[in-house]
């Protein structure tokens, strides 16, 4: 009967470490949020830290979503990258929230599938829209693909004076 017990205790805790680790990740998008009046206050973080703004369009019923959030805040070269270079805004698509106007302004991005990345500068001009099945490998994303795609639409990657011949 003991080793039963035992059994049984290590499959709940099992279970309910699982459990906790899926909840991780199911509450990256606000379906409530104004992302009219977010991106406003981002726009303005990103100016004054001199950096772009990476929109993550998606929703929290979206895998790939969760798979492309996961990668790229525990991933440590990835999370250092996208610090140092952008702002991060999680843009909602689902049933309670499309947010279909504003997914116009930035030339319809969901045509691409979910997630889908946008990056923009501190005005809010869209510099880039990302199809992140290009990103993908296996069940994943490849870290060495996202981390070229960061880099290349980096406020540095994009300044004119880096490319003027002295």
């Amino acid at each position: 009967m003991k080793p039963f017990l035992l059994l049984c205790t290590a499959l709940l805790c099992s279970l309910a470490t699982a459990q906790a680790q899926s909840n991780a990740y199911d509450h990256i998008y606000d379906p409530t949020a104004n992302a009219a009046e977010d991106l406003k206050k981002v726009y303005a973080e990103a100016s004054a830290a001199h950096k772009n703004v990476l929109v993550q369009v998606g929703g929290n019923w979206c895998i790939w979503c969760k798979r492309f959030y996961k990668l790229t805040t525990e991933d440590t070269t990835l999370s250092r990258t996208v610090n140092a270079n952008y702002i991060v805004y999680h843009l909602n698509y689902s049933k309670e929230q499309k947010n279909l106007p504003l997914l116009a302004q930035f030339g319809y991005p969901q045509r691409f599938g979910f997630p889908v990345l946008l990056v923009l500068d501190a005005k809010g001009n869209r510099l880039h829209t990302q199809n992140t099945g290009l990103l993908e490998e296996a069940d994943g994303y490849s870290s060495k693909k996202v981390l070229e795609m960061l880099k290349q639409w980096s406020p540095a990657a994009l300044n004119p004076k880096n490319y003027v011949n002295e």
